[in-house]
């Protein structure tokens, strides 16, 4: 029971597994924005990493309900030709093939 009740305490006052805590405030609630606009693309372009994927809650820091907003935003602002659905430039190699990564330094070894 003693056991119990100290490793509560130490959850809540940060204990050894607790990092630093840092309040992410959702850009729409500041603003008080109710919706998210689709049609708004440089808005989006900040929940959109480099390679054209949707970036998590935990990186954006929104609320729930506006990131749920925002993928759905996102959606459709690709589907309308607003926002890319992948990065854009990829390079191509001199033999016509696309490049793979790590994988193509594996097959050129064989």
């Amino acid at each position: 029971m003693a056991q119990q009740k100290d490793r509560q305490q130490q959850r809540r006052r940060g204990g050894p597994s607790a990092g630093p805590i840092r309040k992410k405030n959702c850009w729409f609630c500041r603003n008080k924005i109710v919706e998210v606009d689709w049609k708004d693309a440089n808005q989006l372009r900040r929940y959109v990493s480099e390679k054209g994927k949707i970036r998590s809650r935990r990186i954006t820091g929104a609320c729930r309900r506006h990131q749920r907003q925002v993928a759905v935003a996102v959606k459709r602002a690709r589907e309308m030709a607003l926002l890319p659905y992948v990065a854009e430039g990829r390079e191509e190699r001199p033999d016509g093939r696309r490049d793979r990564g790590d994988r193509g330094d594996r097959d050129r070894e064989r």
